[in-house]
């Protein structure tokens, strides 16, 4: 009987340990939600910083593409890593939608928790509307893929490196599903936003990435980026 009643004692102590653990997690989300910055200071650049950062990008092939695996990055999204919006309590993907979506209404104990809102997508124009718990046509998208970083360089960075690519919201951007089905990890050469009106801050958001990250660019993705930028008003 006393062995017994050790072991419910040390099980209602875990269960109390936990509840305190899920409180405090929600306590640091609240404290820490409003102050962490979604997105670096200046990004993505202006068209004529992204010209000059363009220039400045090593021009090779890409390299190593036989050895990536999604895996490479990181299995699930983090907020273990020192890139924008890291170590704030909140998920990257719940990040991502407090930043991109409009009429936002937030969780009232978590404020991490998007509960509904209005995504404008960038790269159709569409309207898509979101609800917590509710399927809907909103993905997550590595404006530069992490097939096309792999390629690039981020072959030879530190697994917690690319932890931190993978999880920066730099990187990220709120879009339609089916078009980033359609993009996958194809390079600015291979595919542009169907949205014509997207296409200066497509790319100036994919030259300020290749920039930040030290990634090469390939000749026709060079060239691509290129006539992005032209697109940007003078």
């Amino acid at each position: 009987m006393g062995s017994r009643a050790g072991l419910i004692v040390v099980a209602a102590g875990l269960l109390v340990t936990g509840c305190h653990h899920g409180d405090a997690g929600e306590a640091r989300a609240a404290a820490l939600v409003g102050r962490v910055p979604l997105a670096s200071p200046g990004f993505p650049p202006s068209a004529a910083t992204a010209r000059t950062e363009l220039a400045g990008l090593k021009v090779e092939w890409g390299k190593n593409w036989q050895t990536y695996e999604r895996e490479n990055f990181g299995r699930y999204w983090s907020d273990d890593t020192d890139g924008v919006g890291g170590r704030n309590g909140c998920d990257t993907r719940d990040d991502v939608l407090r930043r991109d979506l409009s009429e936002l209404r937030e969780g009232d104990r978590n404020p991490c928790v998007v509960v509904s809102g209005v995504l404008h997508d960038p790269y159709t124009g569409k309207e898509l509307p979101y609800t917590y718990r509710r399927a809907s046509q909103i993905q997550t998208d590595h404006v530069v893929a992490l097939g096309a970083a792999w390629r690039g360089g981020a072959y030879a960075w530190t697994p917690q490196r690319r932890l931190e690519y993978a999880n920066d919201l730099d990187v990220l951007l709120a879009v339609d599903k089916q078009t980033n089905h359609d993009k996958s990890s194809k390079t600015a050469d291979k595919w542009r936003p169907p949205r014509q009106a997207y296409w200066c801050e497509y790319g100036r958001r994919y030259t300020g990435i290749k920039a930040k990250y030290g990634l090469s660019v390939t000749p026709p993705e060079k060239t691509a980026l290129q006539e992005l930028l032209a697109t940007c008003p003078q």
